[in-house]
């Protein structure tokens, strides 16, 4: 390579380490911030170093949730309630897209593709459309404040179904035959040929709803109005006053820092898996 191209090379270099320095430096704030006193981020006089009260502002963060000026649940409990929602949404989200894909692909039945097309229509309705009669029936069902009214309103999806369904279109014919004629029935070919052709999509596709049900804000916030049923996300939000006097910024940045820790967790050790699932197309 030639000096000029080397040069050229370092320019997309440069624009990766701006943005992933732009990226990081909130996060960094809020790692810093969590270190200190209330007093001294409420001033606006937080230094760039770590303080000395790491930890016993987590500590305080993870057992009680509550400072001076706010209240809130024990971290530990918001973190179990947002574990929960996230883990039942992804598991249940692929696994009733998977059936239904299936079902759609290898199946003939009348009216089979009227109902992957109002699949397909979900996905033109804002969330908003839904959300207000959604509320209404979950509601009439007794399931406020519940895990339930939290994760199966929102298992159904319409664009994993799609996916899906895109990996299953890949699956060779002759493949489908030789499972015919070694007397592989509906279920076994389904479990056996299927699902391990599809893990890297499923691994890929977890990690996406996973972080999807872990940030999921509107959806909590109607639904639950009990403070031991508040998700991580709701919880930071009701522990941030109307202005900096009334807010414990310290126990709210540490929140912060422990709310990333189970999402960056999943992405680091399914990050393999991830990056096959979204780059193989071939079966």
């Amino acid at each position: 390579m030639n000096e000029s191209g080397a040069r050229t090379a370092w320019v997309p270099h440069l624009v990766l380490v701006f943005g992933v320095a732009v990226f990081a430096f909130p996060i960094y704030m809020a790692l810093i911030g969590s270190t200190h006193d209330a007093g001294t981020i409420g001033r606006g006089g937080m230094p760039l170093y770590p303080g000395g009260l790491a930890l016993e502002n987590y500590a305080q963060a993870w057992t009680e949730g509550s400072g001076l000026r706010v209240k809130a649940p024990p971290v530990s409990r918001m973190l179990l309630n947002s574990l929960i929602m996230a883990m039942v949404i992804a598991v249940g989200k692929i696994a009733v897209s998977l059936i239904s894909a299936y079902a759609v692909v290898f199946f003939h039945f009348p009216g089979r593709m009227f109902f992957f097309w109002m699949i397909f229509v979900t996905l033109m309705l804002p969330v908003e459309v839904r959300i207000i009669p959604t509320f209404k029936v979950v509601s009439d069902l007794g399931m406020i404040n519940t895990f339930p009214g939290l994760t199966i309103p929102l298992i159904a999806s319409a664009t994993a179904t799609l996916l899906f369904r895109q990996v299953f279109l890949t699956i060779p014919d002759n493949l489908v035959e030789a499972a015919k004629i070694d007397g592989a029935g509906p279920w076994r070919f389904f479990t056996a040929i299927l699902l391990p052709l599809s893990r890297t999509n499923i691994a890929a596709l977890f990690v996406i709803l996973f972080i999807y049900g872990w940030n999921e804000y509107l959806w909590p916030l109607l639904i639950t109005t009990s403070r031991s049923m508040d998700t991580i996300v709701i919880g930071i939000t009701k522990m941030i006053g109307s202005g900096d006097a009334q807010t414990d910024w310290n126990l709210i940045m540490a929140t912060a820092v422990l709310a990333m820790v189970p999402p960056v967790a999943v992405v680091v050790l399914m990050q393999r898996w991830f990056v096959k699932g979204l780059v193989e197309s071939e079966k």
